[in-house]
């Protein structure tokens, strides 16, 4: 059998963009670019290969991946199989991600995720997390280094963050043939984030898919984003096998925000308070501090 070539790569991945891809218009803006730039391309793939093609999909969404795999045995998929169950015992050993709680002398929480792995897993790791930050004088939920992953985890730590109650609509997520929402699942006010506490959430370059998902959710429901621009991640994907040496990633749905009926699609999650990702905690943790003084003196005023 002869080498994988790069027009045949193509012509797979045109294929699978036909089939999948949500939306026709950008469906047709990618075929036409891969098209034009490798019709008839008889380089063998390789990983610089995979590198120019994903970079050309990217111009469209920043989500899709190539990974070449040049020791890959499994066969081209002929249907798409889905993310593989995960294994509850790694969950358990890392904590669902869940990679800090620090109560700063400041009276501020910092609770740290740095992925979120499936809700049904992680939702122990993360009440725990959230107990923790009870009573505190700010919250800060730091994703700056969270790579994404379950959005039942994204809608847990909103209901949370954003005060509970009943259960509230957070976004669509919209397929090629139909459209699935996503709602807080409603928690008592009393286990959330209580009224009146100022929350901010940590971003950077790393914080990606359902990260940024996460972010800016939190965001548009009026948590201060602090940090730095992330990249630009609103499909949501999934893993196709387009040859034995190439692992795909690819767009089937993507998100419009309840609040803002909109993404954050190639732009990313701009920080409403830009600065370097290593100072952000910092520079959100005055932030906060300031906004409670301020809600304390509005209060004390109005209950005189």
């Amino acid at each position: 059998m002869g080498e994988l070539t790069t027009h045949e790569l193509v012509t797979r991945l045109r294929g699978w963009v036909e089939r999948l891809w949500p939306d026709p218009s950008r469906a047709a803006e990618v075929d036409a670019a891969l098209r034009a730039e490798f019709d008839g391309d008889g380089r063998p793939v390789d990983a610089a290969v995979c590198t120019e093609l994903q970079a050309v999909a990217n111009r469209w969404s920043k989500h899709l991946e190539l990974v070449h795999e040049p020791d890959g045995d499994r066969e081209a998929d002929v249907d798409p199989p889905g993310w593989p169950p995960p294994d509850p015992d790694a969950v358990a050993r890392r904590a669902a991600f869940v990679s800090a709680v620090t109560r700063r002398a400041d009276g501020v929480a910092v609770v740290r995720v740095d992925n979120l792995d499936p809700v049904e897993l992680a939702a122990p790791y993360l009440e725990a997390a959230f107990r923790l930050a009870a009573g505190a004088a700010g919250v800060v939920v730091d994703l700056r280094a969270n790579g994404g992953g379950d959005p039942g985890t994204v809608a847990l730590v909103v209901d949370w963050a954003t005060g509970g109650g009943p259960p509230r609509r957070i976004c669509d997520v919209v397929y090629r043939d139909v459209v699935r929402q996503w709602w807080t699942p409603g928690r008592p006010a009393a286990t959330a984030v209580r009224a009146g506490t100022p929350v901010a959430v940590l971003v950077s370059g790393r914080t990606y898919s359902s990260g940024e998902a996460l972010a800016y959710h939190l965001q548009q429901r009026g948590a201060l984003a602090v940090g730095e621009t992330t990249r630009g991640a609103a499909d949501h994907i999934t893993p196709i096998r387009l040859a034995r040496t190439v692992q795909g990633y690819l767009p089937e749905a993507y998100v419009v925000d309840a609040a803002s009926g909109a993404n954050w699609e190639g732009g990313g999650v701009a920080p409403d308070v830009a600065c370097p990702a290593a100072d952000a905690e910092d520079v959100a943790a005055e932030r906060l501090l300031t906004m409670e003084r301020t809600l304390h003196q509005i209060t004390a005023r109005t209950d005189h």
